[in-house]
């Protein structure tokens, strides 16, 4: 490892932050056109730091959505070619007035940073980018051969990147992919993620009457979709916290004695968990421990439902039409596809009487995905993550999905490897998410470390 890379990067800590902070302000939620103009304006700011970092070969690659900013250094031959893979855009900032300060007026507190965005990704993607442009500051090279490819609709489904990566398959040829993208597992202790869950989605709609009629005037002579709705909704579970839709589980392999005594063993305090995210009690599948649920087991989840008056005070009315929005997380073998249809089957065979459902699938899905725990990439990865926190990281999965790690293995065979120094807990996704700052420090020499000890393996 170069002592002057790592001297660089620390006297650089203040103007990195700035670049952060920057970074940060550019609204580039994907899911609102409102919001078309910022997206290119954050693309337009990757590939401008990307140049800025040195002789790196960048250019922007329009998509049907938005535009992937792609860049290359690949001036060390034999060695190993790392795809280096971060997002640029966001999740919508709502509910706004839950936040303590303006989701895009970056602003710094108690040793962080409160944004959107902040953590999830804009902070993590960043710090290759910086780490790139010290090794070539100092050294005139990098240790490895690194493509960068960071796009713009990760927070939407990745929706055309699959088409991308089947387009562009000798641009992105790799021994890896190395992402920036993901978490940590939590604060205290450093970890490598070797596997992650899939996704699938649907929305349904309940409809009664043809209008909005009066409660009194018509209540209890026509359907309540509300009601109508609680009842389909509540049909998916049974009382145990199992899904109840058939052939849900077909695909689902048990883990192995030796992967349950493995996950038993992580230091996972459930009183604390429970603490930080304000529940009573934990729940969910009966028979499995909280890990094992959050990480190796299938979920549907109800992230919404609505309709009718929600307004201050009362309107009684019996409302025409219900809403619903749900996510199944799924596990390997599962396919979103036939999770979306068996889902589906069971809405429809279970439609409330007096009311009229119609379901869209959700074009947001991904397969699980998973990488060998014996993978060659993981060990100077651990290596590197051993020297800035002094202990070897942990070995966890992660519930949330991260579509590319799929994507890459399926279509181009490539594995990807999470280096990510963002923390489950930095509310990304909700109000307030920040980013800590000595984390911000400690990927930049991670980075860099982890890098030197590509180098010194041959491709």
């Amino acid at each position: 490892m170069n002592d002057r890379v790592l001297a660089v990067l620390r006297e650089n800590h203040d103007k990195i932050l700035a670049r952060l902070v920057e970074f940060a302000s550019i609204p580039s939620v994907s899911t609102d056109p409102a919001h078309a103009a910022d997206m290119t304006a954050a693309a337009e700011w990757v590939a401008a730091e990307l140049q800025a970092s040195g002789p790196i070969a960048v250019r922007t690659i329009a998509t049907e959505g938005n535009p992937v900013v792609y860049g290359e250094w690949l001036g060390a031959p034999g060695k190993l070619t790392v795809l280096v893979y971060g997002h640029y855009d966001v999740q919508p900032p709502d509910p706004l007035e839950k936040w303590e300060s303006p989701p895009f007026t970056p602003t710094v507190r108690d040793g962080r940073v409160y944004a959107r965005g902040i953590s999830d990704d804009k902070g993590p993607m960043l710090i290759p980018i910086k780490v790139a442009r010290a090794f070539l500051k100092v050294t005139g090279e990098l240790p490895i051969n690194v493509k960068f490819m960071f796009e713009g609709e990760e927070e939407i489904g990745s929706q055309h990147l699959e088409g991308f990566i089947e387009e562009h398959k000798e641009l992105l040829a790799a021994d890896f992919v190395l992402s920036a993208d993901g978490a940590m597992w939590r604060i205290n202790e450093p970890s490598l993620t070797v596997a992650s869950r899939g996704l699938a989605g649907l929305e349904l709609t309940l409809t009664a009457a043809g209008k909005d009629l009066h409660s009194g005037r018509h209540g209890g002579g026509v359907a309540n979709p509300l009601h109508a709705m609680a009842s389909l909704i509540a049909s998916l579970h049974d009382a145990n916290g199992r899904v109840a839709v058939a052939g849900f589980y077909d695909r689902v392999a048990e883990l192995t004695p030796a992967e349950r005594a493995d996950i038993a063993a992580l230091p996972f305090d459930e009183s604390a968990y429970l603490k930080q995210v304000g529940a009573p009690s934990v729940f969910g599948e009966a028979g499995y421990s909280t890990l094992e649920r959050q990480w190796t087991r299938p979920t549907l989840e109800l992230n919404g439902m609505w309709g009718g008056y929600t307004g201050p005070g009362q309107k009684t009315v019996t409302p025409s039409e219900a809403h619903a929005k749900i996510t199944c997380r799924l596990v390997p073998d599962q396919d979103p596809a036939e999770i979306n249809e068996l889902v589906k089957r069971h809405l429809e065979a279970h439609v409330p009487a007096g009311t009229k459902l119609d379901v869209r699938i959700s074009d947001h899905g991904a397969r699980p995905a998973s990488i060998a725990v014996d993978h060659p990439a993981l060990k100077p990865a651990a290596s590197a993550l051993t020297t800035v926190y002094g202990v070897s990281p942990l070995i966890v999965r992660m519930g949330g999905t991260v579509p590319i790690s799929e994507l890459f293995k399926r279509h181009m065979n490539l594995d990807t490897v999470f280096f990510s120094f963002s923390t489950a807990d930095e509310d990304y996704h909700a109000p307030n998410e920040f980013f800590r700052i000595h984390r911000l420090h400690e990927g930049l020499e991670a980075w860099a470390r982890y890098w030197s000890l590509l180098g010194e393996t041959r491709a």
